[in-house]
C-alpha cells in the first residue's frame, strides 16, 4: 500500500491536536512569564543614591579612611582640618568619644602604615612628633577653654582678676587646661593609618556606645605619647592577652566601679562632666 493510500485514525489525530495546543498554550504562558521576569526596575534618583556602590563614597573607606585626609588635607574644611604642614595632618575625630577628640596623623610615607609601637622606635621620628603633639594639646586645651570657661570656678576668678580695679599684685593661673588633654595611641589602632589621639578627658560623647569605647581609653589599652618607646617586656604590647577591652567599667574620674553595667556608666558620666566644667 502507497503513502498516500494509508488509512486516517481520527482519535489520534484528535489527541495529537489538543497535545499541540497545550504546548502552545504553556510555551505562550512561560513566555508572558520570562518576559515579566526579566523587566529591569525602572532607575530612580533615590534608587542611585541608595545603592552607591562603597568606593564612590569616600567616607566609607574602612580601616583606610584617613588616607585622605593625609593626601590632600587642604580639600576639606576648617570644621574637620584642624591645621597641617608638610609633616602631619590634625583632624576632629568623626566619631569623637569626648566633648573635643583631635587626631595627629604624620604624613611620613615610611611611618604612616606602622603600628605605633615600631613606628615610635625611631627616635627621631618619636621628637618630631612629640613637638607636633604639644602643639595640637595647647590647641586643644584652648579649644575647651573657650567652650567650658565661663563655666569654670577656677577660670572665673582668673577673668574676675584680669578686669578688677586695682589689679591683683599676682594674676591666679587660672584652670591648666592642658592637663584635661589625653594624648595617646591604642594598643591595638582601629584605623591602618598610624594616628595620635588627643582627647579630653571627660568621655562625654553619644559617640560613646558600648563597651571597647570606654575601656579603650580608660585602660591601659591607651598608651600616653610620653611613654614611648615602650621598653620590650611592657604588657601593653600584648593587649589581648591583658584583656584590656573586656574590663569592668571604673569611672575615670571618681574610680567608681560599675561591673558591666554600661548604661548605669553612661548616666553617672553625665554627672560627672557636669561637674568636671566647673571645677
Amino acid at each position: 500500500m502507497s503513502g498516500s493510500d494509508q488509512s486516517i485514525d481520527p482519535v489520534k489525530d484528535q489527541a495529537k491536536e489538543q497535545a499541540s495546543s497545550t504546548a502552545e498554550k504553556r510555551n505562550a504562558f512561560t513566555e508572558l512569564l520570562s518576559a515579566k521576569k526579566k523587566q529591569p526596575k525602572p532607575t530612580t534618583e533615590s534608587s542611585r543614591t541608595k545603592h552607591t556602590p562603597r568606593s564612590e563614597n569616600p567616607f566609607r573607606t574602612g580601616r583606610d579612611g584617613l588616607g585622605a585626609y593625609i593626601a590632600k588635607p587642604e580639600t576639606y574644611p576648617s570644621s574637620v582640618v584642624v591645621n597641617h604642614n608638610e609633616d602631619f595632618v590634625a583632624i576632629h575625630d568623626m566619631f569623637p568619644k569626648s566633648s573635643l577628640h583631635l587626631l595627629l596623623l604624620p604624613r611620613d610615607p615610611t611611618k604612616t602604615h606602622l603600628h605605633p609601637f615600631h613606628a615610635f622606635e625611631d627616635a627621631e621620628f618619636l621628637v618630631k612628633v612629640r613637638t607636633e603633639v604639644h602643639k595640637l594639646r595647647a590647641h586643644a586645651a584652648a579649644e575647651l577653654r573657650r567652650k567650658y570657661g565661663k563655666d569654670s570656678a577656677q577660670e572665673q576668678v582668673r577673668q574676675a582678676a584680669l578686669i578688677a580695679e586695682p589689679p591683683p599684685d599676682e594674676l591666679p593661673a587660672g584652670r591648666d587646661w592642658e592637663k584635661e588633654i589625653m594624648c595617646g595611641v591604642h594598643a591595638v589602632p582601629s584605623m591602618n593609618h598610624l594616628h595620635v589621639h588627643v582627647i579630653a578627658v571627660d568621655r562625654h560623647s553619644d559617640r560613646l556606645k558600648h563597651r571597647k569605647h570606654y575601656n579603650s581609653f580608660a585602660t591601659p589599652f591607651f598608651v600616653p605619647i610620653e611613654d614611648f618607646p615602650l621598653a620590650e617586656d611592657d604588657v601593653r604590647r600584648h593587649p589581648t592577652q591583658e584583656g584590656y577591652l573586656k574590663r569592668d567599667f571604673i569611672c575615670w574620674r571618681c574610680g567608681k566601679e560599675f561591673g558591666n553595667k554600661f548604661t548605669q556608666l553612661k548616666e553617672h558620666l553625665e554627672r560627672e562632666f557636669q561637674e568636671w566644667k566647673r571645677l
